[in-house]
């Protein structure tokens, strides 16, 4: 394919891609389809010769469609949104032609200065303190990582670094393994199971604290363990209070928490994957309230703020803990500005060494929507799933589950257990609407949260219709 063949296939792909977002609803939003229903539909290996690219194209429709689930439906209420914007596909196919891997400042020097830049745009529509803004002379900053699952296992291997410095600074004589073995994290009982992953991928033991009737970490469930652990010669190093839970969408009381971390030395990483975004409009930014105390914390710009997967922004106080973790020097990696003080190079801040141009999503998005465009696409999703509960309440066979803050409705059909995870049978079977299930309490437990980015009220009626309709089958076969 030579530039002239490219630029029309590209507007070809680009009226493809447009069609099938504008018709995305009058597709099935969940495919059905076996596992391995791929593999006979494709030759067993690779062509010898070049195949033209109108065979390739047809493939779309013929293999790759029939087995996609759609994502950007408006009939896709399922776990949390992923973002989609025009903009930020276009600053993905940028991306993609610049190509560069910017491991370091040298690698591409737009590459590293806009990802700063872009961190403190970010850092500054959340209002967050100015010890996590990079600056021209901040001791702090932002990065931005594939996911939150990444970002949490950074926070905790740099916690876990320091701590066994400071330890072995006084007790030069501990062994690093055995100050480690004798680590413990923290998380709420409702925290993602990427938390608890990345204490298994760090070596150290963690540790679920208890939930309120709110599903919400509170301070004295916190220092009553860590007062146990203490006496038991175990050493708390690491707290991630989680934001917008994954099951219900609740928040960890990190006013209380806070202090509390900072008072024992442990750091405290905030998770708020899914709800961060909502933290741009001042009437939910009292949910942030307490980041004050935290060392790190991250949301996914990639969930609710409109920019495509991956985008994962992170912010820490002193990013002289996370390098200090990571930071390895073989010169075929070493530039001349690299001890300006003037740079950073994101290799020190991450997993991978190589990343790619991701902040030209932040940048195209931010300025075509502006601060104002991306809080009425927050608000409106909001509104929308007070919409879908409030449909709930008026029907007395349903009842809500918690409490709904931002776009996550929780509830379920009065009942077992097993008769509400036959509804979700029976919604997901009928493949109109797609949703999963939480357990909250003990309780089976379903999720409706607003998702696609053109989502409207007449897809949460009709929703709701689908589901009140299978409801009503489903209770007249139970035996009266």
């Amino acid at each position: 394919m030579d530039a002239a063949e490219f630029r029309r296939r590209g507007k070809e792909m680009v009226d493809y891609v447009a069609d099938y977002l504008e018709n995305i609803e009058k597709r099935q939003v969940y495919p059905d389809v076996e596992p391995g229903y791929l593999r006979s539909l494709i030759p067993e290996e690779a062509p010898e010769e070049a195949e033209s690219y109108e065979d390739v194209f047809k493939d779309i429709e013929r293999v790759i469609m029939p087995g996609v689930t759609h994502w950007h439906s408006p009939y896709f209420y399922a776990y949390f949104p992923t973002a989609n914007s025009f903009p930020a596909m276009l600053a993905d196919m940028l991306c993609g032609a610049i190509g560069c891997i910017g491991f370091s400042w040298a690698a591409s020097p737009a590459c590293t200065e806009l990802e700063t830049v872009m961190l403190d745009w970010l850092g500054k529509m959340l209002k967050l303190p100015e010890d996590f803004l990079a600056g021209t002379e901040g001791r702090g900053g932002g990065v931005i990582q594939g996911t939150a699952s990444e970002a949490t296992l950074i926070a905790l291997l740099a916690a876990r670094s320091k701590i066994v410095k400071l330890i072995q600074a006084d007790h030069p004589d501990r062994s690093e393994m055995d100050i480690i073995s004798k680590l413990v994290a923290y998380s709420s009982d409702q925290a993602h199971s990427s938390v608890e992953r990345a204490g298994l991928i760090g070596g150290v033991r963690m540790k679920k604290i208890p939930t309120d009737n709110k599903f919400s970490v509170r301070g004295d469930a916190l220092q009553k363990v860590l007062e146990e652990d203490r006496a038991a010669g175990l050493i708390p190093f690491f707290f991630c209070a989680t934001l917008g839970t994954t099951p219900s969408c609740a928040f960890d009381c990190v006013t209380e928490l806070g202090p509390i971390c900072n008072a024992e030395k442990i750091w405290m990483h905030i998770d708020a994957a899914y709800a961060g975004s909502a933290f741009i409009c001042p009437e939910f930014r009292p949910l942030l309230n307490g980041i004050e105390f935290a060392d790190s914390f991250n949301f996914n710009p990639h969930k609710w703020l409109l920019v495509n997967f991956d985008c994962s922004a992170m912010w820490v106080k002193k990013r002289s803990d996370i390098i200090g973790a990571f930071k390895m020097e073989p010169l075929y990696l070493k530039h001349d500005h690299q001890e300006s003080g003037l740079v950073t190079d994101y290799r020190h801040w991450q997993i991978p060494l190589g990343r790619r141009f991701r902040s030209l999503k932040i940048w195209f998005v931010f300025r075509m929507y502006g601060l104002k465009g991306l809080q009425a696409y927050i608000r409106k999703h909001v509104e929308l799933a007070k919409e879908f509960e409030s449909l709930v309440r008026a029907d007395q066979r349903f009842e809500i589950s918690a409490d709904v803050v931002l776009g996550l409705v929780c509830f379920t059909l009065q009942g077992s257990n097993e008769l509400n995870e036959t509804l979700l049978k029976r919604i997901n079977n009928a493949r109109k609407i797609h949703l999963v299930p939480c357990q909250l309490a003990g309780k089976f437990v379903l999720r409706f949260a607003v998702c696609a980015r053109t989502t409207e009220s007449r897809h949460v009626q009709e929703a709701w219709c689908h589901i009140s309709h299978l409801a009503s089958e489903l209770l007249q076969e139970l035996p009266h």
